[in-house]
């Protein structure tokens, strides 16, 4: 487990999104060898879909044959309604790159057999071969695998939290009647296949869910803790979410980005032309 520790939001976003952009491009994907990648949604990940987008817009990176599986969808709402995750995707990062429509996937809410679709998405993961690159931006839990979720689980329907809905309902003009109080999320364990994990934790108050993550052992309260065991997760985050972390904590991860520049810069190999 790594943490990547940088001094605010937008360093974080730049730092992910030039990850992701090496890990694509060092694959050298093709009509028969396509990249596949795990997303989120919500306000953390903005900045980092903003530098992919621009990347992609000078030619340092394309999505062509890059396969993306979002991490979940609202049960009910429509597909162009504002707040679905599917609007969310398209307004702030597919209609920008040249991703194939086709290619990018994400689940339907609105599907008259929620659980066949759950399960078709997880086939879907596994005709592109997996994962290669899973990014997730939690409040301490994984996509939409809240306290108690198993540590083990697939993609399924989830009834949310009530303190979910009470927070999601400043996007529904504050009418908790509006708020939708089903998902379809990928499962723990569906994220925890991928080949590697890459968890976006930014602001302090996320804070907490950072401690939990990382310094707490793993529990079914705190879902994200579980990628303590993946054998190959990046934690970025800036410094205002390390408020919580023991100063050791952060002392050690800080000194290991120092012993090699490399991995302050994921973008040195490509430069390099390593």
């Amino acid at each position: 487990m790594r943490l990547v520790i940088l001094d605010n939001y937008d360093l974080a976003s730049e730092w992910a999104a030039k990850y992701i952009c090496n890990c694509i491009v060092k694959f050298k994907p093709g009509q028969d060898r396509y990249f596949s990648l795990g997303l989120p949604t919500g306000s953390t990940p903005l900045g980092c879909y903003k530098k992919l987008i621009e990347y992609h817009k000078r030619g340092d990176l394309s999505f062509k044959y890059v396969k993306t599986f979002n991490m979940d969808e609202y049960v009910g709402l429509p597909r162009n309604h504002p707040e679905s995750y599917h609007s969310y995707m398209w307004n702030n990062f597919f209609k920008h790159v040249d991703i194939d429509p086709n290619n990018a996937h994400i689940l339907d809410g609105n599907a008259e057999d929620l659980q066949a679709e759950c399960d078709a998405f997880e086939e879907k993961i596994k005709e592109a071969g997996g994962i290669d690159l899973f990014v997730g931006g939690p409040d301490g839990h994984i996509a939409f695998n809240e306290p108690g979720s198993s540590l083990v689980s697939r993609t399924r329907l989830k009834t949310l939290a009530m303190d979910t809905i009470l927070a999601n309902a400043k996007y529904f003009d504050g009418d908790l009647s509006k708020v939708p109080t089903m998902a379809l999320t990928v499962g723990v364990g569906t994220v925890m296949d991928a080949r590697e994990v890459m968890i976006l934790i930014t602001g302090a108050h996320k804070a907490f869910a950072l401690y939990k993550a990382i310094e707490e052992g793993i529990n079914h309260m705190w879902t994200v803790s579980a990628f303590q065991q993946h054998p190959r997760t990046i934690f970025v985050c800036d410094e205002d979410a390390t408020l919580e972390l023991k100063v050791k904590t952060v002392k050690y991860f800080k000194g290991l980005m120092h012993v090699n520049n490399k991995l302050v810069d994921p973008l040195y190999s490509m430069k390099e032309g390593n």
